[in-house]
């Protein structure tokens, strides 16, 4: 288990031998609906978003995602006034997507996202997560549909997403930000890896969330690494390795995972956190670090004590958790 040291700057080796000086403060410290257990819109195994809202201060937060759509008001001047009530900002959404089924998927999904890009926008907020459909129930685990992807889907889900992230670009100004994830078709770093080959830098980068990649046996640090100019948003997420091995020893789907505890709070799991934070620190970029803990389904006072625990976690590594960024 890797505890983080105190301190916000120090000097980090580069793949030619030269040193940086790593600058912890571009990572600006949030957290999602997701470590509050919440999957969907409305479940009554899972907060409501006053809940949420309420706690995330007590925490140690002050940057929230939106969660699932249709999870918070989807008024913008109610959102406001509610996150303005607690001293929160708003950082980013998230949509799923199963754009390799073609034409149709990316009307759906270019209605959803000129949905959630409208709320985003209005409350200053320029990242729009994209997630690939799962090919698993994510209430049941049951499958939905193939685990397999051909040519044709691959090149459905690509180009599509170029065209989602153009418009996103063009008539908003919001950043596409894709999530790999596990379930999904892409998945593991041999597919997000042809992903970002695939697709236009322009227009579609990487939200990279460090669960899924480990989940997955990928190398976080080695993504950041090959694609630094694609890391645009974060997820900070942990795998435990023995549940990860018995998930795959049972053939579990990713619902059936996660309440066996997949997902764990920092130090307890991989990546080890430091010397991801110091990769992505040596990006010298401002970056969203938005910790996402996957619960679902929780009962309600379960999330606030891991969620605090996990804000002093981070704080000791150096993550600010209170700059505001202006737009």
């Amino acid at each position: 288990m890797a505890s983080c040291a105190a301190g916000q700057r120090r000097l980090l080796p580069l793949p030619d031998g030269d040193l940086i000086m790593a600058a912890l403060d571009k990572l600006t410290l949030g957290t999602a609906p997701d470590s509050w257990g919440v999957w969907f819109p409305s479940d009554p195994h899972q907060v409501d978003w006053k809940q949420y809202l309420d706690e995330i201060g007590q925490a140690g937060y002050t940057h929230t995602e939106l969660g699932p759509s249709g999870f918070m008001p989807q008024d913008p001047g109610q959102l406001r006034d509610e996150l303005q009530a607690r001293n929160l900002t708003l950082c980013g959404g998230t949509i799923f997507a199963g754009l390799h089924r073609g034409a149709e998927a990316l009307d759906e999904a270019v209605e959803a996202c000129r949905k959630e890009s409208r709320l985003l926008t209005a409350l200053g907020a320029r990242h729009l997560v994209l997630l690939p459909e799962q090919y698993t129930d994510m209430h049941t685990g049951a499958a939905t549909d193939s685990g397999d992807i051909d040519p044709e889907q691959w090149k459905n889900l690509t180009t599509g997403y170029d065209k989602l992230g153009r418009l996103l670009h063009e008539e908003f100004g919001v950043d596409l930000v894709f999530h790999p994830h596990a379930d999904t078709h892409v998945d593991t770093q041999v597919r997000v890896e042809r992903f970002l080959a695939d697709t236009d830098p322009q227009y579609v980068n990487l939200c990279l969330d460090t669960g899924h990649i480990s989940y997955c046996d990928g190398d976080n640090i080695a993504i950041i690494r090959r694609f630094p100019e694609r890391i645009l948003y974060v997820h900070l997420k942990q795998v435990d390795p023995a549940v990860r091995d018995r998930v795959r020893a049972e053939k579990l789907s990713l619902a059936e995972a996660v309440p066996l505890g997949v997902m764990v709070e920092p130090p307890h799991g991989e990546p080890a956190m430091p010397p991801l934070l110091d990769a992505l620190a040596a990006l010298d970029t401002d970056l969203y670090t938005v910790v996402e803990q996957d619960l679902y389904p929780v009962e309600p006072h379960v999330p606030l004590p891991i969620a605090a625990r996990t804000a002093g976690y981070f704080a000791g590594c150096g993550l600010g958790p209170v700059r505001r960024w202006p737009y």
